[in-house]
């Protein structure tokens, strides 16, 4: 029988999860993407509790309403996988299937990798399974003189921080409707995803990347020049869930 949406915050590998869960049943825990929260899974969160399993959703290490460790060094994947098996831990399960969208799926996928025994089952969605190799995956991603892969973006510290927390709320509306159903289907041919489309809907393009991944150096990953949110967001509340 589904239940409503609760959610609380627990103890899990040494740091504070903010969790969202409805359900009973067989435990299945969702990880989301960047740059996203729980509320990525809302619908899932209901189908999935009404189809008899006890479904949870954290605001993964970092995000959210989870805490936030300053060092860099806190956030390899095994620190991630290791969230959720404290996760696991806390909630008293010995199994659960696990499910992780975009950045979530590396977590997903090594979770059921290095601890079988405790995901019994594993869901990649939009990234599939990797495996490692002798190359460094920053050293082969690509870069020009006025645009790098976005990952490459991250990489220094400071440069990020500097541009998205300018304004973290249009940050997050422009990053989420850059990539929704809501903007329209690009042209044939096109070699900008975003940009071509989001033309028509605000007065300049944003900067986010390309759909090969790349952005401008000059920009980075959104344009303060741009209007400061799209149209269809301007009566939007300042919280959502």
């Amino acid at each position: 029988m589904a239940t409503d949406v609760t959610h609380r915050t627990v103890e899990a590998n040494g740091i504070r999860l903010h969790l969202a869960e409805q359900g009973e049943g067989p435990l299945v825990i969702l990880c989301h993407g960047f740059p996203e929260s729980w509320y990525s899974w809302r619908h899932q969160l209901a189908a999935l509790s009404a189809a008899g399993f006890h479904v949870v959703a954290p605001d993964m290490r970092g995000y959210g309403r989870s805490d936030r460790p300053e060092a860099i060094e806190q956030y390899t994947l095994l620190h991630l996988v290791g969230d959720m098996v404290g996760l696991l831990d806390t909630l008293g399960a010995e199994q659960a299937v696990i499910a992780g969208h975009d950045w979530g799926a590396p977590v997903a996928w090594h979770a059921a990798l290095l601890r079988p025994d405790r995901f019994r089952g594993v869901i990649g969605l939009s990234v599939p399974y990797r495996p490692r190799t002798s190359v460094v995956p920053t050293s082969v991603m690509p870069q020009r003189d006025d645009a790098l892969f976005y990952q490459l973006y991250f990489q220094k510290p400071g440069v990020a921080e500097a541009e998205l927390e300018r304004d973290p709320r249009e940050t997050i509306l422009k990053l989420l409707f850059s990539g929704s159903g809501d903007v329209p289907r690009r042209s044939a041919g096109s070699a900008d995803a975003v940009n071509c489309v989001l033309t028509a809907i605000m007065p300049q393009p944003m900067s986010t990347p390309t759909a090969a991944g790349m952005t401008a150096r000059s920009v980075g990953i959104t344009d303060p020049t741009v209007a400061p949110r799209p149209r269809w967001a301007s009566g939007m509340s300042a919280r959502c869930g």
